[in-house]
């Protein structure tokens, strides 16, 4: 299982608490040997791309739900420049990116 951990100082809700959170029901999904739908893999690029705690995580009320397994790093070009972004596969990039997408190329693992 992925470790959930808590980022903040301050007192949150518990883990159990969240357990309808979609992140959560997600990395519950995942850990339980589940396969994710195109909806799910949308959802998980454009929260972990969204948001500006973390580049492979999604944050949850002070909870950090990490889906760094599912996610590949890629170099998208759009309008001339160029930025990296994490996503579950290209398509998900497409679905979520508003705009022309010049190209799309997915680095290698280190």
């Amino acid at each position: 299982m992925t470790r959930i951990y808590k980022f903040v100082k301050w007192d949150v809700p518990s883990i159990e608490e969240l357990k309808d959170a979609k992140a959560v029901k997600l990395r519950t999904h995942i850990d339980n040997g589940g396969r994710l739908t195109r909806q799910d893999k949308n959802w998980i690029t454009e929260a972990v791309n969204r948001n500006t705690y973390f580049k492979r995580a999604v944050p949850v009320q002070g909870w950090c739900i990490p889906f760094a397994d599912v996610l590949r790093r890629f170099v998208v070009k759009q309008y001339g420049e160029w930025r990296e972004m994490f996503a579950v596969d290209k398509t998900a990039i497409r679905k979520t990116t508003y705009g022309r997408i010049e190209e799309i190329v997915e680095l290698a693992k280190v």
